[in-house]
């Protein structure tokens, strides 16, 4: 009897708590667009950043370690808002980072004050702005209308079954796109062959292993949304 009194109450405190996640279908497309645009401009400025690949001489972007997060977002938009919506998303990120960048480069113009000597690390890092932002700009939007399509389509032939299969598909056509453009533009000239190539291969598949480890995440989010998301009618 007390099992069962327990259990019961459980049950009734997760029905509250997902009574008070409730959300309208505007109100989470607001939400993720938020998202998608926060975790694209950090990328940018992450991607000022090379580093060392565990030890391998290989150089690896700080943004490669947030951008898979783009594209399970990504998935999470189509699947809920389709490829029109999932566009939206994709153009109003982009317009937001074009405004970062254009006050980044605003800022780097103005005189340094009295006193303030960091203005050479200053121009060091947001100096190599524009080449990673226009990288990371046509990059983003080819890769991600490219997953976005590509979502669609594997989602129609399965007719809504197996999410995973629609993620990660997407996703490995997605992902090459991004990453051969981002690293062309953003890297040649830059770095040496070997470590072009070696930070493309590791970019790929770095994104890629990031994205199947963060699958779960996916159906976990999705799973969710269907609980908490309300018709517009009915949300205040």
């Amino acid at each position: 009897m007390v099992k069962k009194e327990g259990v019961g109450l459980r049950e009734k405190i997760r029905l509250w708590l997902l009574s008070q996640l409730k959300i309208s279908k505007a109100q989470l497309f607001a939400i993720l667009t938020a998202l998608t645009t926060t975790v694209l401009i950090v990328s940018n400025l992450a991607s000022t950043k090379m580093f060392d690949f565990f030890g391998t001489g290989l150089v690896w972007d700080g943004g490669a370690i947030l951008f898979p997060v783009s594209y399970v977002l990504g998935d999470v938009i189509t699947e809920f808002y389709g490829f029109r919506g999932a566009k939206k998303v994709i153009w109003t990120a982009f317009a937001m980072n074009l405004i970062a960048v254009f006050a980044l480069f605003i800022v780097q113009l103005l005189p340094p004050g009295p006193g303030w000597e960091n203005q050479l690390a200053y121009e060091a890092i947001i100096g190599f702005m524009p080449r990673i932002v226009a990288g990371s700009l046509i990059a983003f939007v080819s890769g991600q209308i490219l997953n976005a399509y590509v979502f669609v389509k594997i989602k129609k032939i399965t007719k809504g079954k197996h999410l995973w299969q629609r993620a990660l598909g997407s996703s490995l056509v997605g992902n090459l796109v991004d990453t051969v453009i981002f690293t062309t533009i953003a890297f040649v000239g830059t770095i040496s062959t070997i470590q072009f190539v070696g930070l493309l291969i590791i970019a790929y598949v770095s994104k890629m292993v990031g994205e199947t480890i963060l699958l779960p995440v996916t159906y976990g989010a999705v799973k969710l949304i269907r609980k908490v998301m309300v018709d517009e009618e009915q949300s205040v």
